[in-house]
């Protein structure tokens, strides 16, 4: 089978199990709150009706077009960051600032942008464009290193005072393995890296619950009532599941004890209904994907392709693998969606449409008898 069908399949069938598990995992959330059921659901297929005409056109749109305009794209994509920070385009939840109002009224009042689903794809666009036409320069830290690190430091400042720690390392991990794939000089990227390093203590110390969050990594039942409450209410619900789970919409931390339920912490419920088997099998459903999204940028026909199939695979890969490990008290609690199962419009759209370049990219490769 062809990598970009293996895809396409991994890709469908983590939207199937998605649609399905924010509906279990919300129903009783929106009885409460919105007095149907069906609320989330109903917004869920909304998304993937626009992000599967976001696919369909980027498979037929030739990716290299999106590239020349990475420019005016990334221009677009920093002033609706910056729009994000002012009221009243701003809508703010969690005491942060990441949503964009859609419309004042009617059905979609309610409906929300993240302008940093955007920025993502946006740079990556620039990133691939950027240093497939510069590797003359390429050695050179002012005129092939410095510009797209500056474009990367300025996006990634705007989220991060939003703020959202969790997508502004996002973007450094996704810068370092775009320029270090282009061939840019390692002794550059260790220079960013330990300064990076070095820096982290001082920006996690801006906000006090940024912190707290570190000390419930190491010692989550040393504050249960507190910090430590959503990763021990995770444990649970993994315990809960065992090895087959308890049953479709059977889950008992879903009933107002795990926050973000359907939201950053959906495999968590994942664990408790379908069980280990379950978490498993979306697990590998990921693995095909990400192998796939590997085959088709090893055999893209120009370094500009290679780059962005790169770039959009480990875009999704990290935030699978981050958002997992979150949810499993293997890292700190960032606020990063589990691509195409977690509820949240702008994020699945812009991964499905990250998955409709993939595809176009393999349409366009050298190899045509990729199996």
């Amino acid at each position: 089978m062809r990598a970009k069908h293996t895809l396409l399949i991994a890709t469908l069938a983590l939207t199937f199990i998605g649609a399905m598990m924010v509906y279990s995992s919300s129903a009783i959330y929106a009885w409460k709150y919105f007095s149907s059921t069906y609320f989330f659901l109903r917004r869920e297929f909304i998304f993937l009706l626009i992000g599967f005409a976001g696919m369909t056109a980027a498979v037929n749109i030739d990716y290299h077009l999106l590239q020349k305009q990475s420019r005016k794209i990334l221009l677009f994509s920093i002033f609706l960051l910056i729009l994000a920070l002012i009221p009243p385009f701003s809508r703010m939840a969690g005491g942060a600032k990441r949503w964009l109002t859609l419309l004042p009224w009617g059905y979609f009042k309610n409906f929300s942008f993240q302008p940093s689903e955007a920025a993502k794809f946006s740079l990556l666009l620039y990133l691939s464009s950027f240093f497939s036409r510069h590797q003359i320069e390429i050695k050179n830290f002012w005129r092939g290193f410095f510009p797209p690190l500056l474009i990367t430091l300025l996006m990634a400042s705007l989220i991060f005072i939003q703020p959202d720690l969790g997508t502004t390392f996002l973007l450094f991990c996704l810068f370092f393995i775009i320029a270090f794939s282009a061939g840019v000089r390692l002794k550059h990227l260790l220079v960013l890296f330990f300064s990076s390093l070095l820096s982290a203590p001082f920006l996690i110390f801006i906000r006090p619950y940024w912190i707290k969050r570190v000390i419930s990594f190491f010692h989550p039942f040393r504050d249960p009532q507190g910090a430590g409450w959503q990763i021990i209410q995770s444990f649970i619900a993994f315990k809960n599941g065992g090895l087959l789970g308890i049953g479709l919409g059977a889950s008992r931390q879903k009933l107002f004890y795990l926050p973000g339920c359907h939201t950053d912490f959906i495999f968590s419920i994942i664990g408790e209904e379908l069980g280990l088997l379950g978490s498993t099998a979306v697990i590998f459903l990921f693995v095909l994907l990400i192998t796939s999204g590997i085959k088709i940028t090893l055999r893209a026909k120009d370094l500009a392709g290679h780059l962005l199939a790169l770039g959009i695979t480990m875009l999704i890969g990290l935030q699978a693998v981050i958002n997992i490990a979150v949810v499993t008290g293997l890292l700190p609690t960032k606020g990063l969606p589990l691509p195409f199962i977690s509820y949240g419009g702008s994020a699945l759209v812009f991964n499905m449409l990250g998955v409709g370049i993939l595809i176009n990219i393999a349409n366009n490769s050298s190899d045509f008898n990729e199996t």
